[in-house]
């Protein structure tokens, strides 16, 4: 097991620093630990060392992880961010406290149908396809505005913010355009009287970058469970 400790250390630094040469305060960013193909005793290592926060990218995957960590289940907060079918919603909507992905209208409404009267609302953000790639999920620039108030106006959901997968790019000045395209969509859907605190963008490649143009939350695994064994 990598030292998770160690690991955690250094990405909050990372974040400290970008925080600093943004002007901006490092609380006001969240860092996300992606946990998707690690194992559940990687999750209560990163607990140990002190991280709440956790993304998980495939349905079954997560929910056996949640399940062998029920004990934590008060002091976890569980992410859905990867792509969500709609026959596998209900369970997203039955265990996650938050999901980063919601590409379309219909994966909400699903979404808020399924979530259970006993738990809070589910926290969602508005996934928009930033750079325009016919492989990403997400709802255009020019939908997002329409798309937000539906989603912002259904039962059982609290709309947070958005976020965004943006294509891989080299120096930090390209990674920052896509940033900053999806930091001036946000403001624009405030300024529409949407009450939106989150921008879900940056991850271990780009997360200075994201910081820079205005992240609350980073989704960072690589840096600190290390590489990903997808063979299994």
């Amino acid at each position: 097991m990598p030292d998770l400790t160690h690991n955690l250390e250094a990405v909050q630094r990372r974040i400290a620093l970008a925080a600093q040469a943004a002007g901006r305060d490092a609380r006001s960013i969240a860092l996300l630990a992606v946990s998707k193909t690690f194992p559940a005793e990687d999750v209560r290592a990163a607990y140990a060392a002190g991280q709440r926060a956790f993304g998980e990218n495939y349905v079954q995957e997560a929910i056996s992880k949640i399940e062998a960590l029920a004990d934590l289940r008060a002091a976890l907060e569980w992410h859905f961010i990867g792509p969500l079918q709609s026959n596998k919603t209900r369970p997203v909507a039955e265990n996650f406290d938050w999901v980063h992905s919601v590409d379309r209208l219909k994966i909400a409404q699903r979404l808020s149908e399924q979530r259970p009267d006993n738990l809070p609302p589910l926290n969602v953000c508005l996934q928009i396809n930033i750079s325009g790639e016919a492989s990403k999920s997400g709802v255009s620039i020019p939908e997002a505005v329409e798309v937000a108030r539906a989603i912002a106006a259904l039962p059982k959901l609290n709309l947070r913010g958005l976020m965004a997968i943006p294509e891989p790019a080299g120096s930090i000045e390209e990674q920052r355009v896509p940033h900053r395209q999806l930091r001036e969509l946000f403001e624009r859907l405030r300024n529409d009287a949407l009450e939106l605190d989150t921008l879900s963008m940056g991850m271990s490649s780009d997360l200075e970058a994201a910081v820079l143009e205005g992240a609350t939350i980073v989704r960072v695994g690589t840096a600190i469970f290390g590489a990903r064994d997808y063979s299994h």
